[in-house]
């Protein structure tokens, strides 16, 4: 029998304005991979060398070819246990900004690509997590509350 072992992922909201809302790009997950035909947002694995926030440009950069203007760390780190693994995932979360009028180019880890409503993100989102995260997003990141330049995450 083989030991537990610790996973750590990056999960990214990636976000654009569209008037005086916002959008959040969602993935449906193609069939035969984790988690196949549920929607999601941007997630990938870090890699050694590679700090967390490193690793969300480049999943955002891979899974829709988008390239990142401002992001934002979230408070919420998620933890979940993936049977098939035998592993404990570890994900800190951000909000990443990407420019009004991009439109994603997809890869082969999902079939389908959307930008949704706030609202809509989360009706379709499953994970608790990902709501908690996505509510700390509206109320400190979207609101422009006093601790959101504190928490951005400088790209250079």
């Amino acid at each position: 029998m083989t030991a537990m072992t610790t996973t750590y992922y990056v999960i990214v909201f990636v976000i654009r304005p569209n008037g005086h809302s916002y959008e959040v790009l969602l993935g449906r997950r193609a069939e035969g991979r984790y988690l196949g035909g549920t929607w999601q947002l941007i997630t990938g694995s870090i890699e050694p060398n590679e700090t967390a926030w490193q690793a969300g440009v480049r999943e955002v950069r891979e899974e829709t070819g988008l390239e990142i203007g401002a992001m934002y760390r979230v408070s919420h780190l998620t933890q979940f246990y993936r049977p098939d693994i035998d592993s404990i995932c570890v994900a800190p979360m951000f909000a990443a900004f990407v420019e009004a009028s991009v439109e994603p180019t997809i890869n082969p880890e999902h079939t389908h690509l959307e930008w949704v409503s706030i609202d809509a993100a989360a009706e379709r989102l499953t994970w608790p997590g990902d709501l908690t995260a996505l509510e700390q997003i509206r109320q400190f990141i979207l609101a422009d509350h006093p601790i959101k330049p504190h928490l951005r995450v400088p790209l250079g």
